[in-house]
């Protein structure tokens, strides 16, 4: 939905070029990760004019077999561009692929995360840091602010972020 509306598509390709420029200003190339964070991570590229590529959760099955599309070199320290954390699982996937490649995986930038706590050890524990714009606690402060949730439902849908598995 973002790409549909150009004032927060703006928003959101600016506050990733800030957050590149702030939190990983080592970063030589920038990736997005297949599919959402392609376009994401191609409109920061060109706000920062930095090289850019994307990468696939495996190699295609025809052509070349690329996995990883554009021009990354071994070494490159590649900051990684992503819609949305859930799990984490995409995110550490391409991660690989870039780190197979040659390439120093600095960091992870996404549009927003739920926070699940599962996900943010699995980051630590492969040692990428990880910023993002927004996160489920604060949709849920404008949800309640703007009438969408009741202030009565707030904390048991914030009680789903802390344990998803166990939620009801």
């Amino acid at each position: 939905m973002v790409l549909s509306f150009p004032d927060v598509r703006d928003l959101v390709k600016k506050s990733l070029a800030e957050m590149t420029q702030a939190h990983f200003p080592e970063a030589t190339l920038l990736a997005g990760i297949a599919t959402a964070g392609i376009a994401h991570g191609a409109l920061a590229a060109d706000v920062l004019n930095m090289p850019y590529c994307y990468v696939r959760p495996e190699p295609k099955k025809h052509g070349l077999k690329n996995q990883i599309e554009g021009r990354m070199k071994p070494g490159d320290k590649v900051l990684l561009i992503e819609d949305l954390i859930s799990t984490g699982k995409s995110s550490l996937q391409a991660a690989d692929a870039v780190r197979e490649a040659g390439g120093e995986v600095v960091g992870l930038l996404a549009l927003f995360t739920y926070g699940f706590a599962d996900a943010e050890q699995r980051f630590k524990d492969v040692g990428i840091p990880f910023y993002t714009i927004s996160n489920f606690g604060v949709l849920c402060e404008v949800a309640v602010n703007e009438g969408f949730l009741p202030a009565q439902q707030l904390q048991p849908v914030l009680e789903f972020a802390r344990n998803p598995q166990g939620w009801r």
